[in-house]
């Protein structure tokens, strides 16, 4: 591949601004594809407009990391070249050469990469259960979206449910918003809670925000329940509320709650298609239940100009991923023969956060009996349409134990999503029924289109060789 060709990096959240940061300081001019309008990713999104709101009232605790990424990253733009609105559907498998697929400004380009950061991010884990498509539903990633990007809320009187930290974090943010947070569901028992203790050890900070954020919730009226199960959304054309199910010391009770919209969640799924479209190995991690591409400390792939960085490559959080991204770009400077700075300390950040990662996932944990009170007609695809009961059906018929070939004979995750939104419960549910562990079942082949494209591109195909 020619030399002309620059890097490429995918994604401008913390990831990716701070590799983009490393690379520019070794001299090197970066192509930075961006799917969103301005850099900062999901978790430092920012509105098109400024709308007159102080990176406090938007960013809550973290708005001082927010505020030093965004100036950090707009001293870059004269020595990058950033490429908003641009997605990133399709990448060459290496025998047919460096080159990505994206869609921009409605015309198809063919861009060409020397090396290639994959800073890709991570979506909401959602769950089937009855009534979860309802209008009024959303996941806690789009919720807390809302808020940052559009200075709206999703609903006056909004329910909260799932598990993970981001959980209290949205409810509170929406109670300063002045809506009223009607409760906060938390699918994990009380007694998982007791891991915070030894968290607070080595994250005294992260552990002394949570009990902030819970104390004024409680304090506000808000309701807190553990050990939750949702039974239904109540009404039709918009949520009126939810009925669920929680435990106690002494068996279950069952109680409904009104509310006009429902924000759930269960952690984050890393978004991964890219890596593997670019022929990445993949490994198993059981911690977050899902196949990632196989890295080494630095993010270097099996593939040798393929590196991955963020919560793309793992979840891990902001912090995690500023650290990632810069490994990412050191480990591409040192295999090119450029001098890059040491970045053992790095090495050694991350896997403190790792370790706290690893904390919070007991204190969360994913609530891996979730198929077994999940009625048969509640859907389980939506873009197929495909009920729990149909997916049921075509495991026993087809004697299913690989999830692709449940996708082959029930078409699951063929629709326009691509299985990023049914995966993980399609995954659940097989392994469930196979008794087996979700990591036996194997993962979904990425296919091209990652993201849904429109079928005529504008009628312009471009191709480039150097940035």
């Amino acid at each position: 591949m020619s030399e002309r060709l620059p890097p490429v990096i995918v994604g401008a959240g913390p990831a990716g601004i701070r590799a983009a940061e490393r690379l520019v300081r070794a001299g090197l001019r970066p192509i930075v594809l961006d799917e969103g309008q301005r850099a900062g990713g999901q978790i430092y999104r920012r509105p098109l407009i400024e709308d007159g709101r102080s990176y406090r009232s938007r960013y809550g605790s973290e708005a001082d990391k927010a505020q030093r990424l965004h100036r950090a990253f707009e001293a870059l733009l004269p020595d990058i070249d950033y490429r908003p609105e641009t997605l990133v559907w399709n990448i060459s498998a290496p025998e047919r050469g460096n080159q990505l697929d994206v869609l921009s400004s409605g015309a198809h380009r063919q861009i060409g990469f020397s090396q290639l950061i994959l800073c890709t991010g991570a979506t909401d884990r959602v769950l089937p259960f009855p009534g979860w498509t309802t209008p009024g539903v959303y996941t806690l990633g789009a919720s807390q979206t809302a808020l940052k990007a559009q200075g709206c809320t999703i609903g006056d009187r909004v329910v909260f449910m799932g598990s993970g930290p981001l959980l209290y974090l949205v409810a509170w943010q929406y109670m300063k918003a002045g809506a009223r947070v009607e409760a906060v569901l938390d699918t994990a028992p009380v007694t998982s809670k007791r891991h915070l203790l030894s968290l607070a050890v080595h994250a005294p900070r992260i552990v002394a925000l949570g009990l902030f954020y819970g104390l004024q919730l409680q304090l506000a009226g808000v309701k807190i329940r553990y050990g939750v199960r949702p039974e239904a959304v109540l009404g039709g054309s918009q949520v009126e509320g939810l009925r669920y199910r929680r435990r106690k010391l002494r068996g279950e009770a069952v109680e409904t709650i009104a509310c006009d919209a429902l924000a759930y969640g269960f952690a984050l799924r890393p978004e991964t298609q890219l890596a593997d479209l670019a022929g990445c190995r993949f490994r198993f991690d059981a911690r977050d239940r899902v196949w990632l591409p196989e890295r080494d400390a630095f993010g270097r792939t099996s593939r040798s100009d393929v590196y991955v960085a963020g919560d793309g490559s793992g979840i891990a959080g902001a912090d995690a991923a500023e650290v990632s991204g810069e490994l990412a770009a050191a480990a591409l400077l040192e295999d090119t023969g450029r001098a890059s700075a040491d970045a053992a300390g790095l090495v050694t950040a991350r896997e403190a956060i790792l370790r706290q990662r690893d904390i919070l996932g007991r204190a969360f944990p994913f609530p891996d009996d979730w198929f077994e009170t999940v009625p048969d007609e509640t859907t389980l695809c939506r873009c197929e349409e495909i009920t729990v009961a149909e997916g049921r059906r075509a495991i026993a018929s087809g004697s299913i134990t690989e999830i692709n070939r449940l996708k082959a004979l029930s078409r699951v995750g063929m629709g326009r999503c691509q299985g990023r939104m049914c995966s993980a419960a399609a995954t659940e549910l097989l392994s469930g029924a196979c008794g087996t562990s979700t990591g036996e079942v194997g993962r979904l082949r990425a296919q091209a289109p990652v993201k849904p494209i429109p079928l005529g591109f504008g009628g312009r195909v471009e191709a480039e060789v150097r940035s």
